[in-house]
């Protein structure tokens, strides 16, 4: 039953747009399941490599704007070389803009794990402000503050059938829910592996796994470029969907929304960003309906604090947590043995 779990859930998401029949809702759930890919990805450095990254919107945004700039082309001027780019099919942009992202992982990745804390926290705020920069004042590329419009929708090719482009919310949705599966199957197979418990014994112990020759640098940089790979991949998603960027898809607040979800869902879990995601993600939405803008921003803080207050592991722990302590009540209840003796046994 456990193992058949992931798939009852993905069979439930695919069913959505057949009984949602609101577009705005439905609009809602792409965007959140967007932001939820980048709070998966974000998961892997702060979960399980125990890394706070403040600039992860800067991978989202560099998957964005190459994977939008790869698809409509452009014509700049580079020290008085002019390089002219012809716009290449979505799937080509989409696919370059993660492997800009996990490029841009690595070279930060290699740059600034030489420091820890504080001052990685520092490192990574500035690359995203430096990004933010770079696409507002390179008007040329970027059209700054004027905006990247325009940008083409996802195409799909069947044989015998043509080309068809994806314009509707509901072809939208599917992609967005194939996306975040493989971004799921691919940061579970990570950590499940030996790549996975390297990881995990530098989050909890650094020197101790640097003793047994684990090699810190290499792990957390490999890290870095699949975190940053998979946010670049929400960040082509987010461009191809809304079809306009502009800088502001590098304001802090994004990272900001990204940490929320992945905390108050239970950092270090597979399925804590998807939970944290949903919550944060459609609860606005609800809230609207009742709650004027200030009341509303007033009950989300207030959520936050009491998860964290309550709940400091996050929900999906604590949820883990109460429903085996329920199973073991349980079997104590059927067997009929003591519970002093099942917590004995459980320590022997």
């Amino acid at each position: 039953m456990r193992r058949s779990l992931p798939f009852l859930w993905i069979a439930f998401l695919a069913s959505v747009p057949l009984w949602l029949g609101d577009p705005y809702f439905l609009h809602v759930l792409i965007t959140t399941g967007i932001f939820t890919i980048a709070a998966m990805s974000l998961n892997l450095l702060l979960g399980y490599t125990g890394q706070l990254s403040l600039g992860h919107v800067a991978f989202f945004g560099i998957g964005a704007y190459t994977s939008a700039l790869t698809s409509l082309g452009f014509d700049v001027n580079i020290f008085g070389l002019r390089i002219v780019h012809e716009p290449w099919p979505v799937v080509i942009g989409f696919v370059m803009g993660i492997v800009v992202a996990g490029l841009c992982g690595y070279a930060i990745g290699k740059l600034s794990f030489k420091v820890r804390g504080a001052y990685f926290v520092i490192v990574t705020i500035s690359f995203a402000e430096v990004t933010r920069l770079v696409a507002l004042n390179w008007v040329e590329l970027t059209q700054g503050p004027l905006a990247l419009n325009n940008i083409p929708p996802f195409t799909v090719s069947f044989p015998g059938l043509g080309e068809h482009t994806l314009w509707g919310k509901v072809p939208n949705y599917y992609v967005m829910l194939v996306v975040a599966v493989l971004a799921y199957a691919v940061i579970a197979r990570l950590v499940r592996s030996r790549i996975g418990r390297a990881m995990i014994a530098l989050r909890e112990n650094e020197p101790l796994a640097t003793s047994v020759g684990i090699d810190v640098t290499r792990f957390l940089v490999l890290a870095a470029v699949v975190s940053a790979g998979i946010a670049g991949a929400a960040g082509g998603l987010y461009a191809h969907f809304v079809r306009i960027i502009d800088p502001d898809i590098f304001l802090f607040i994004y990272t900001v929304t990204m940490v929320i979800m992945v905390v108050t869902g239970g950092k270090g879990t597979l399925a804590g960003p998807i939970v944290g995601g949903l919550i944060f993600g459609i609860l606005p939405v609800f809230l609207r309906a009742y709650a004027s803008p200030v009341a509303q921003w007033i009950i989300y803080g207030v959520l936050m604090i009491l998860i964290v207050f309550f709940l400091p592991r996050g929900i999906v722990p604590a949820v883990r947590a109460w429903w085996e302590n329920r199973m073991g009540a349980a079997a104590v209840e059927r067997t009929g043995a003591p519970i002093e003796r099942a917590g004995a046994d459980a320590h022997s």
